[in-house]
């Protein structure tokens, strides 16, 4: 084993972080990030999480394995890909005050409480950690937090410091924020399933209720006692005992695990577990004109972002902004793509917003679209295309005109997307089955999915199969 490979199977930052059950107090992290103004305004006004819980977590998560799984190289990358995202996350709440996620002290409330809720997992669990413990984590934490130039004098000083920065930070600026108190009460309530949930996924409804329950009780259970009680948030008796129960059991069960289960990323960086993947089922027989129900399909499952049943500039923002996340692209790349989806807007509103309010319902695009793609052959060349080359474009990062099936999975996949569904994509796409797909079979496959009046076509299943 060579020095950097034991030094990182050493490190107490990437073990904590890497272990699975760290997902136990993540939505706990997410309540304390956005019970922050600043955090909460711009999540509430221009962030997805209402319609994509799930694809935020795995954004966080993505993004934390970036930060405190890679090297030096991959760690600025990152750093510099945030900075730019959170550069268009600014504005002022809905009581005057103005916000932008560009505030240090704002970036260092974020980045302490992943550090706190690490030392919370562990206290938790009934396995607190040690003075000399909690030093050294904190320590290699601030390493790692040196890397966003933010100053000193922000963060706590020294771990023992740590507590009391909390409690400050909960007595004179935490609330329960729209964001916290959403993040605590409604948005798994109506979470889309997930997508690797598979055959279960009929059962959802059902099931998504009593995951709402189960988080709500254990989150109220493991908040701040100081931030329960300024927000007046209740904690029973029987959320405590879940608590009390859960943590220490899925310690007790971990301690017991091989590394490729108790990890969701190893202290090398690497993934624990590679998905594998199955192999595709066939389509099922096609139906007559389906471009209503497959537009209305993109219009909710794709187009509206934020969840909210109508269209507006930020959903096509945030559609840019997905986009770019996986790929670490430099500022002009990142910049053309969202003037592509700006585009892409303008001209769906200017022939769409019958009603000149500025918003496109699901009934008006549908209509629209139906309306430009029988009526005038250069309707999607103005707007959709002109998204889709941009796509293409960034994602081809050796340049070569070509995506490989690599680059095609880091566009549209990620641990969201079974790897056998975007196998099965990337097959349609490529009409020539050499493997390599143009830019013009991409533009192809989407113009497909647009204007194929059944789902036989390959474009039809950009959505997954029917």
């Amino acid at each position: 084993m060579t020095d950097t490979a034991r030094s990182e199977a050493d490190s107490m930052l990437r073990r904590t972080l890497g272990e699975r059950r760290i997902a136990l107090v993540a939505w706990r992290l997410l309540v304390l990030q956005n019970a922050h103004p600043a955090v909460g305004a711009g999540v509430g006004q221009l962030s997805t999480y209402r319609s994509h819980p799930w694809r935020r977590v795995e954004h966080t998560m993505d993004s934390g394995r970036r930060l405190f799984f890679s090297d030096q190289e991959a760690l600025h990358r990152e750093i510099e890909r945030l900075e730019r995202s959170h550069r268009r996350i600014a504005g002022v709440d809905d009581r005057g005050r103005p916000y932008t996620a560009l505030d240090p002290a704002v970036r260092v409330w974020v980045l302490v409480t992943l550090y706190e809720a690490m030392t919370a997992l562990r206290a938790l669990s009934g396995r607190p950690l040690r003075p000399a413990e909690l030093d050294r984590l904190y320590r290699e934490f601030r390493e790692v937090c040196a890397a966003f130039r933010l100053p000193d004098e922000l963060y706590p000083p020294t771990a023992a410091d740590v507590p009391g920065y909390l409690r400050a930070t909960i007595r004179d600026t935490l609330e329960l924020t729209d964001a916290a108190r959403d993040m605590l009460y409604t948005v798994l309530t109506r979470a889309p399933a997930p997508r690797r949930l598979g055959r279960l996924s009929p059962g959802w409804p059902l099931l998504r209720r009593l995951v709402a329950r189960f988080l709500t009780a254990l989150t109220l259970a493991d908040l701040p006692a100081e931030f329960r009680a300024k927000c007046g948030l209740p904690r029973s008796r029987s959320a405590a005992v879940l608590s009390w129960t859960v943590h220490r059991a899925a310690r007790l069960t971990a301690e017991r695990l091989p590394d490729r289960l108790r990890y969701r990323t190893l202290p090398t960086g690497e993934r624990a577990r590679p998905a594998t993947a199955r192999p595709p089922r066939p389509p099922r027989a096609p139906r007559r004109d389906d471009r209503p129900a497959r537009l209305t399909a993109f219009y909710h499952q794709v187009l509206d972002q934020t969840g909210d049943g109508r269209l507006t500039a930020a959903d096509f923002q945030a559609m840019a902004h997905n986009v770019c996340w996986p790929l670490e692209l430099g500022q002009d790349a990142e910049t053309a793509v969202y003037a592509a989806f700006d585009t892409w807007w303008r001209q769906l509103l200017a022939g769409t917003d019958a009603n000149g309010d500025g918003e496109v319902s699901a009934e008006e695009f549908v209509s629209a679209t139906l309306a430009g793609l029988d009526h005038d052959p250069d309707y999607l060349s103005r707007g959709l295309h002109v998204a889709v080359r941009a796509m293409f474009r960034a994602a081809d990062l050796d340049h070569s005109g070509l995506l490989c099936a690599d680059e095609y999975r880091t566009l549209f996949g990620g641990s969201r997307v079974h790897p056998a569904e975007l196998t099965h994509g990337f097959q349609q796409l490529d009409t020539d089955g050499d493997g390599r797909i143009t830019e013009e079979e991409f533009v192809r496959g989407f113009t497909e999915f647009f204007t194929a009046r059944t789902n036989s076509t390959a474009g039809t299943q950009l959505l997954g199969r029917p």
